[in-house]
């Protein structure tokens, strides 16, 4: 007989009843507290008719009232989707109607927006917020409303979606199931030694899979203290909530690591009590490793995961970028020589079951419960070297470049002196493969950055050097600040047509 589970009933398992499960400014609340707010948070769904496998969109900053209405809805047999809530209307219109979401929880002061954004929609859609013009109550409903026990559902039932984060092209709805929430803490249990005592810190926001699964389910799943904020995260407000909320392991993506290090942030962080810091959502550069060791003692361990996985799937503890799986994570390859960019199949407990109304994408990337992303690696033995998407492998001059080595390089040769970099391989008017580059200056050291990379061009070998630099103020990046690549060929286009 088929085992019956709840994604987030099984975050309850581990917490002890008074030791404090959330904290969010001066905010705190405990594994008992949670677990029965959750319930009458699920009571409530249930009391406004939310159906099992309705979707519910929650669109607010992270908050303790965001996870007992997100986990609320698993709890009561819906489909919880994490949104970003600086999203305009008309970028988050699409996503609802595709979705067909019955339901959206958000803020006070979003709600008389997305009361009238939901007269536009194909279906009908109920704003629920503590209060606002138009919505439901939410706090009313919830006074209203009696607690009830999880819904148990089967194993490969929907419980949460999470969207990609769009960085080649338009984001996809990737859809989990109520075993994703089980495996999330082997990488901290594992790898960090995490436990009940630690205090766990994720810079990115919960609608974020790397937030998510390895902070927010990570974290309740150790019986661990979960640490949120509802502010959107700067070096310096980093540097705030370390001191206020004193967290023993930090998540963070590269370009936070790297505005820390330019801020002077990161050495005073040596002595906080962080006992790791871990770096996913793009790759780590190895110079901001160093750096980040020698002002810190800490070597960021660099991870690799998607939102299909939701849990981190690869890993580096050094400076090398030598990829290892995680516990709990298996691969295959398709039939190609090792030495050849190629992408790799992957096999986790938290492996989506694919994705929203993307029949194509599905057959693609996901087989039998395995999952291939679009990146590409080389295989060596026992670990792997992360190459980039398949449009960064670039054949130029009969050999192979990842415009992932060109960036690293390029940083390496930069340090300080530029803020972002990023490569990509164009097309030149022969119709051959070159590369370009962008590059964002550090304000008021323009002269030394264009020095800098001068150098650090002339120090590569002739295929792998960019044709075409741009110097530009900023560049296009995703919602969760990733950068987006798909663009960067249209902005050289745009770029070489303004100084032609």
């Amino acid at each position: 007989m088929e085992q019956k589970m709840n994604a987030a009933a099984c975050l309850f398992e581990v917490g002890a009843e008074h030791h404090t499960a959330l904290e969010c400014g001066t905010r705190q609340i405990s594994y008992g507290e949670l677990q029965r707010a959750v319930a009458r948070a699920a009571g409530a769904w249930q009391g406004m008719e939310m159906a099992i496998d309705d979707r519910v969109v929650i669109f607010a900053p992270d908050g303790i009232d965001y996870v007992e209405a997100y986990l609320g809805v698993i709890w009561a047999g819906g489909a919880a989707i994490g949104v970003n809530p600086r999203l305009s209307m008309p970028e988050l219109a699409p996503i609802l109607s595709e979705s067909g979401v019955r339901f959206i929880w958000t803020t006070a002061e979003l709600a008389p927006q997305l009361v009238a954004l939901a007269q536009t929609l194909p279906q009908p859609l109920v704003v629920i917020a503590n209060g606002g013009a138009g919505a439901l109550d939410w706090r009313a409903v919830c006074a209203a409303a009696a607690p009830i026990a999880p819904l148990l559902r089967a194993a490969d039932d929907v419980a949460l979606w999470i969207g990609t984060s769009g960085t080649t092209g338009t984001p996809k709805g990737v859809v989990h199931t109520h075993s994703v929430t089980a495996p999330c803490a082997a990488f901290a249990r594992e790898l960090l030694g995490a436990g009940p005592t630690d205090r766990l810190y994720a810079t990115s926001k919960l609608f974020f899979a790397y937030a998510i699964a390895n902070s927010l389910f990570a974290g309740l799943r150790l019986g661990a203290t979960v640490i949120l904020d509802s502010e959107w995260p700067t070096a310096e407000r980093v540097a705030k909530m370390v001191k206020q909320h004193r967290p023993t392991i930090v998540f963070c993506v590269p370009t936070l690591y790297h505005k820390m290090l330019q801020a002077g942030i990161a050495k005073t962080l040596a002595d906080s009590g962080i006992r790791h810091f871990v770096s996913a959502g793009e790759t780590l550069p190895p110079a901001v490793s160093d750096s980040w060791q020698k002002a810190t003692g800490h070597t960021p361990l660099s991870c690799y995961g998607t939102s299909e996985t939701l849990c981190l799937m690869l890993y580096c503890d050094n400076a090398s970028g030598r990829l290892k799986p995680t516990p709990l994570t298996q691969f295959r390859y398709d039939d190609l020589p090792p030495d050849l960019p190629q992408r790799v199949w992957i096999r986790h407990p938290a492996v989506a079951r694919g994705y929203w109304q993307r029949p194509k994408e599905q057959v693609d990337s996901f087989q039998n419960g395995w999952f291939s992303p679009g990146d590409m690696f080389l295989r060596h033995d026992n670990w792997l070297e992360f190459t980039g998407r398949k449009d960064d492998m670039l054949k130029i001059a009969g050999q192979w470049v990842s415009t992932q080595w060109v960036e690293q390089a390029l940083r390496a040769a930069c340090g300080n002196t530029v803020q972002e970099l990023a490569a990509v391989g164009v097309k030149t008017v022969d119709g051959l493969t070159a590369i370009a580059a962008f590059l964002v200056a550090t304000p008021t050291q323009e002269e030394a950055a264009r020095s800098s990379v001068a150098a650090g061009i002339a120090a590569l070998p002739g295929h792998k050097r960019p044709r075409w630099l741009h110097w530009v103020q900023t560049l296009p990046q995703t919602a969760t600040g990733k950068l987006q690549r798909a663009r960067l060929g249209e902005l050289h286009e745009q770029n070489c047509s303004e100084h032609s």
